[in-house]
């Protein structure tokens, strides 16, 4: 099973971290599996960062083998969806972008992909382009976003990353987080919404 994210996804978002880089194609990086953390386990803040942050994100679950997938087919690649995040420890991440190396340390670390119960897509509305979803901590709203504002719609995200990787069954795709990423802390009560559906429950220790 992979886990396949996409950064800088949304232009807001791209602004508050200061990308002004204009991106022609998807940013695409991976999370292994040891990173998945689910069933509403709780997150426990690792101590090689100073600075752990949520990103919310839409995950979309792939339901079946393909390569080279045109645009046209790619909504039948999919037949489930979330909510997620992508926890970054910024303190590394900057500190990476700054010497140019890679992002996996800061992306995919140990529970780092925190992803809540599937629903079937038309449950959640039937176009995932069309989907509203936001994160509460402590029973207020820190972010909030819908999959209208995606730089790059998911069905063109899937056609992309299918020209370099064969997508399996189970494979799971974060979509990008739009603006409000922020710390988080020990004893914050993290829950995940779609729609009003909340799929996503869990404390950080």
């Amino acid at each position: 099973m992979k886990i396949i994210a996409v950064g800088m996804n949304y232009a807001l978002h791209n602004r508050e971290l200061g990308h002004d880089r204009v991106n022609t194609e998807p940013v695409i990086f991976m999370k292994p599996d040891s990173s998945i953390l689910r069933d509403g386990k709780p997150f426990f803040l690792p101590d090689f960062s100073r600075e752990i942050e949520y990103e919310t994100e839409v995950v979309v679950r792939i339901c079946r083998l393909g390569k080279c997938i045109a645009p046209r087919f790619a909504h039948r690649y999919y037949d489930a969806v979330t909510i997620g995040i992508d926890f970054t420890a910024r303190d590394l991440q900057r500190d990476a972008r700054e010497n140019g190396l890679p992002w996996e340390i800061c992306k995919g670390f140990d529970g780092s992909a925190a992803i809540g119960t599937f629903i079937p897509l038309e449950q959640a509305g039937g176009d995932v382009q069309q989907l509203d979803f936001r994160l509460d901590i402590d029973g207020q709203t820190v972010q909030h976003g819908s999959t209208a504002d995606m730089l790059f719609r998911v069905d063109d995200i899937i056609a992309y990353v299918s020209r370099f990787m064969t997508l399996k069954m189970g494979d799971l795709l974060f979509t990008g987080t739009p603006a409000g990423v922020g710390p988080v802390s020990i004893g914050q009560h993290l829950q995940g919404y779609l729609g009003d559906e909340k799929l996503l429950d869990f404390h950080i220790r």
